[in-house]
């Protein structure tokens, strides 16, 4: 899978960036058909609690799944988009089950 990280004011650390990879790979385990991952990070304006935004983008055979979240920290954001596509992740595969 191929994952892409796109950073918008402001620039991603090492630490970051591993550790949305490592993320996102993950979900590789509920469908094995994912072609490319795109993860957008945005800092919404102005600076306050909750100004993390995530956009996680999956792209599979025939669809495109879509997650976006606001949150206090990126970490967090990625994890509450990565939990969503599971769950619509398991609803494709069982569509794709039952054609």
């Amino acid at each position: 899978m191929d994952i892409k990280i796109q950073t918008i004011h402001f620039e991603a650390g090492e630490k970051l960036q591993d550790y949305i990879q490592k993320r996102v790979s993950k979900l590789e385990r509920f469908c094995d058909g994912i072609k490319k991952a795109e993860v957008s990070l945005k800092v919404v304006k102005p600076e306050t609690a909750m100004n993390k935004e995530v956009s996680l983008r999956l792209a599979v055979p025939g669809s495109e799944l879509f997650a976006q979240k606001v949150a206090d920290t990126f970490e967090e954001g990625v994890d509450q988009c990565a939990d969503t596509l599971t769950r619509q992740l398991e609803k494709y595969k069982e569509k794709q089950k039952n054609r």
